[in-house]
């Protein structure tokens, strides 16, 4: 019976992978790309950012579940963060903020992948976080998607965690960093759900309803570096508190 259900979890997951392939290979090159060379195009290359998320959660059996106890502003640019446990979480953000054009801050790695790579560059600001020069250039290019009338959104755990125990890993100090340099608000989700439904090991997962919250908004209104452990703990713990509750 194991052996039945983990074929099924194989095969469920080969076709998120051709799904997200397939996409990347008709929007991703023929919408997404092109568009996003200018910054008075990025918004319809969003578009296209968000339809792919769009069909490969929904097309690989995944429901959302949102709550929100704020309204975002549509004409106010965010610094949004959450819980990172799986790949699925950087659609989550497309397909919740419709009104909120979002660049990912996201790991150099990727960038070297074929075809996905190129169009990786161009639609999210890459950082190797080994190199300070590359950790510099994130800011400078941050203010600037931010001047442009965007959002960014950066995973403050800096990556997925390896150890599945792991209920929150501890923070980087990049994404608020930025939010006070910038004096842009703070919007603190939650994504419950994804790690048991979609974890690396190829046998286990299984598609449903993800969790996602807005669990605050927090303003960087007259905050200097010398607020930054302080505002980053604050997250830390709204989240971490929000995890572990029932």
């Amino acid at each position: 019976m194991r052996a039945v259900k983990s074929t099924f979890v194989i095969l469920w997951k080969c076709w998120f992978i051709f799904l997200a392939t397939f996409f990347v290979l008709t929007i991703g090159i023929f919408w997404t790309f092109p568009l996003a060379f200018s910054s008075k195009t990025f918004p319809l290359a969003y578009k296209g950012i968000r339809l792919w998320a769009i069909l490969i959660f929904y097309g690989s059996g995944f429901r959302l579940d949102l709550h929100r106890n704020k309204e975002l502003n549509k004409n106010q640019p965010y610094i949004f963060i959450s819980n990172h446990t799986s790949l699925v979480d950087i659609m989550l953000m497309a397909i919740i903020h419709k009104q909120h054009p979002i660049v990912f801050v996201g790991k150099a790695e990727l960038a070297k992948l074929p075809i996905f790579g190129p169009i990786y560059r161009r639609i999210c600001i890459v950082v190797n976080r080994s190199d300070t020069r590359s950790r510099t250039r994130v800011f400078k290019l941050a203010k600037e998607k931010i001047n442009q009338g965007n959002s960014i959104v950066i995973f403050p755990e800096g990556g997925i965690p390896d150890d599945e125990s792991i209920v929150l890993d501890q923070f980087k100090d990049g994404p608020f960093l930025i939010a006070i340099a910038t004096q842009v608000p703070i919007v603190v989700y939650s994504i419950k759900g994804l790690k048991e439904m979609f974890p690396w090991s190829w046998s286990r997962g299984f598609p449903g309803a993800v969790k996602v919250k807005l669990i605050d908004l927090i303003p960087t209104e007259n905050l200097s570096l010398r607020d930054k452990d302080k505002i980053k703990a604050t997250c830390f713990h709204k989240i971490h508190e929000d995890l572990i509750e029932a």
